[in-house]
């Protein structure tokens, strides 16, 4: 039983269509047009051809259709346990996922699976009334581990978490109703990840986008192969059923990459998985390019090694249609091969004088221009806008040696389980995971002078060959510079700890205003500011949604702004001092586990098509504008009376004659209320109707994210925030 479907729309089918033909007609073409005098280097080119068609013939395949599931109600009584396994992350880092596990709504019992035996991680998790169970050797690594606690379980189900991926209060209830049908074996979920400034995120808050490298892969990609009853179990954000586990002995061992070799095992087993499109938990991203490209590496190894063990396409048990997923799936890692030959073959060519195809220069561009420029169009629009082509090739620039290195595991190359890096501080320079990158730059940027010196001085190519692989080249050199800029900003050192742009009602000595900046160590405050300086200690009062929180802050940064001769302080940031465990318990519950800061800063990934921007494919409803700035305020109901818990946070922007209000209790329908709004300019009021709202669930409680008539304003809105974009300064201590 195949479950329900959203079809590519008909213009992107004609597209894709198009697209096919075309790579028929140009590949044919291309068979003849080898150059006798090269036929190595003209081969390879070839091949290389072959295989981006093979993939994106199986890419189409993949994601012709994409799954629509609705979470189904989960039956009561099942016994669940939540297993969290760890080797030598921090005990912060895992008792965060331990809160937001045992926070989950439905009856469940958590444990922490400590392969590294350390008294820290046992203490913590007494301290939290958790379940913890280490054993004395580290054997098959993640699936040892898993495998060494399943006969301490008598649950029907197991939730599997990594030790930094904390889940939503409502994972359970939305993943536990599958199993209603007894042929499930596991259901999987995105995995998401909180950090959006990590390398491999692309934010900007300006337009809202919180792109991942890994958006296309769980939006689309599983969508498409859970269709076809492939989606793989990822080894976290996932519930896998005991007995089916039973069936295979346990969770696969033998390769570094447990997750997909489980899933296939079970596949053969005639079992289904479900894949459930929606992000349900939140992880950490690796900061840097070193953890990034080893986690990939480590991937790819894993792929070869399921490969040769089970050999998918004449392994028993898979439906045709299972084998070609998980095909396309090992064969993406050979991406890294067809890559490379690409990045250097223009240097060849100018340095070389070796033209790869032998057909006259017109002849060429009218087979090849509208088969690559099909090739984006049909990318661009199967992706359903989570392809992003520019960036989906800088991080192919990236990745390429590790993909290629990766693909000897074929070859019984074996790599040793290791945990991903979750720190932010450098262990070692970015450019020693830049040489490939710089190898590109240097040879296509030398090739191109070298080049046109050499056609100049003795014609060794045709003339529009050569300005066609100096093109060529041009744009190799542009994307690994891209890629090696962008890996020395996200190298360079910043804070230990994530901050969450999650913005929060909060009293800085005395004064109401706001925190966007926020982390279990510290926060950035906006508000009516007075007189402060570096290394002042500050009272602070933060309203989470389970009550007020107080601590004391240690001023490390002033930014200053100007508005006209004056000068003002803008913003303070700094350091938590001697706060508690039990207050930093409560910020990590409030900020993990939760999807609040995209929602209330209404983060996206996708883009538009070129079909949806020409009008060929109607565009996807527009979230509401952005937030423009957030200011502290107090509610104040038509009786005139106000609670400490109805402070909130009131958009400084009305729009539409409405205004967005975020506060932590559900207000009465239709009542008018007056806001009491605390800014740089002053106290001001709005008087407005309470309308629709939104919840948003965190740890701690709900966030009610209002959309507020507005009856009237005692000033102009425009005077909520004066100068608020004026150029600032900082004044700051090294934290």
């Amino acid at each position: 039983m195949k479950p329900e479907y959203r079809s590519l729309h008909r213009a992107r089918q004609a597209v894709i269509l198009i697209f096919l033909t075309c790579g028929v007609w140009y590949l044919n073409w291309r068979l003849g047009s080898f150059n006798a005098a090269h036929p190595i280097f003209s081969s390879l080119l070839y091949v290389a051809e072959m295989f981006g068609f093979m993939t994106a013939c199986l890419n189409v395949f993949m994601t012709w259709r994409l799954s629509v599931r609705v979470a189904p109600l989960p039956a009561a009584g099942l016994k669940v346990d939540v297993f969290i396994p760890t080797f030598n992350e921090d005990v912060d880092l895992v008792r965060r996922t331990a809160m937001a596990a045992q926070a989950m709504e439905y009856p469940h019992e958590t444990w922490i699976l400590d392969d590294g035996n350390r008294e820290a991680m046992r203490a913590m998790a007494q301290s939290l009334g958790l379940r913890y169970l280490a054993r004395t050797d580290n054997a098959h690594a993640k699936a040892g581990n898993l495998n060494h606690a399943l006969p301490h379980s008598t649950a029907d189900l197991i939730a599997t978490f990594d030790a930094d991926h904390a889940p939503r209060r409502d994972f359970l209830t939305k993943t536990l109703g599958y199993f209603a049908d007894p042929l499930v074996a596991f259901v999987q979920t995105p995995q998401d990840f909180y950090n959006l400034d990590s390398y491999q995120n692309r934010t900007d808050a300006c337009s809202h986008v919180a792109w991942s490298e890994q958006s296309l892969f769980f939006r689309v990609i599983q969508r498409g192969k859970d269709y076809w009853n492939a989606a793989f179990y990822c080894g976290s954000c996932a519930v896998i059923r005991r007995q089916s586990l039973d069936t295979i002995g346990g969770f696969a061992a033998g390769t570094v990459t447990e997750d997909i070799h489980t899933s296939l095992l079970l596949h053969k087993k005639g079992f289904r998985s479900v894949y459930h499109d929606e992000a349900l938990a939140y992880g950490v991203a690796p900061a840097k390019i070193e953890p990034f490209l080893k986690q990939r590496v480590r991937w790819g190894v894993g792929a070869m090694n399921v490969w040769r063990k089970e050999g998918i396409l004449f392994t028993r048990g898979l439906t045709l249609a299972q084998r070609l997923n998980y095909l396309a799936t090992v064969l993406a890692y050979f991406d890294g091969w067809q890559k490379a030959f690409f990045y250097f073959a223009p240097v060849y060519v100018l340095m070389a004088g070796a033209m790869p195809v032998s057909a006259e220069g017109g002849v060429f561009l009218l087979h090849f221009v509208p088969y690559y420029l099909l090739n984006f169009l049909a990318f661009e629009e199967i992706s359903r806008g989570y392809g992003r082509s520019v960036l989906i090739e800088q991080y192919n620039m990236a990745r390429f040696a590790s993909f290629a290195w990766s693909t000897l595991g074929v070859f019984r190359i074996r790599k040793r389980f290791g945990v991903t890096d979750k720190h932010t501080e450098a262990h070692s320079s970015s450019l020693d995971f830049l040489l490939p990158q710089l190898a590109v730059v240097g040879l296509n940027a030398l090739a191109i002078p070298v080049g046109i010196a050499l056609f100049y001085a003795g014609g060794h190519l045709p003339e529009d060959g050569m300005w066609a692989n100096v093109v060529w080249a041009a744009i190799n050199t542009w994307l690994a510079v891209l890629v090696v800029s962008f890996t020395l900003v996200r190298g360079i050192n910043r804070r230990n700890e994530y901050r969450f742009a999650m913005p929060l009602a909060a009293r800085l000595n005395g004064v109401l205003g706001t925190v966007d900046d926020l982390s279990p160590n510290g926060l950035k405050f906006y508000g009516l500011l007075g007189p402060a300086a570096v290394s002042e200690i500050m009272p602070v009062t933060l309203y989470l949604p389970d009550g007020v929180l107080d601590a004391r802050l240690e001023i490390r940064m002033l930014e200053q702004a100007r508005s006209g001769e004056a000068t003002y302080v803008r913003s303070i940031g700094g350091v938590f001092q001697e706060l508690p465990q039990a207050s930093i318990q409560r910020i990590e519950q409030f900020l993990y586990g939760s999807d609040a800061q995209w929602r209330v800063n209404r983060y996206h990934e996708d883009s538009l098509t070129p079909l949806q921007r020409l009008g060929v494919i109607d565009k996807p409803p527009m979230p509401p504008a952005r937030i423009g700035h957030w200011a502290g305020c107090e509610v104040v109901d038509e009786s005139g009376r106000s609670a400490s818990n109805q402070v909130g946070l009131v958009d400084s922007l009305p729009e539409n004659g409405e205004v967005r209000l975020l506060v932590y209790q559900v207000l009465n329908a239709g009542r008018r209320c007056s806001l009491q709004v605390h800014s740089r300019a002053g106290l001001r009021t709005l008087l407005v109707i309470s309308g629709e709202y939104e919840t948003i669930l965190t740890g701690l409680g709900s966030l009610y994210l209002y959309r507020m008539t507005l009856l009237s304003m005692s000033a102009a809105p425009d005077l909520a925030f004066v100068a608020v974009d004026a150029p600032a300064t900082s004044t700051a201590m090294a934290a």
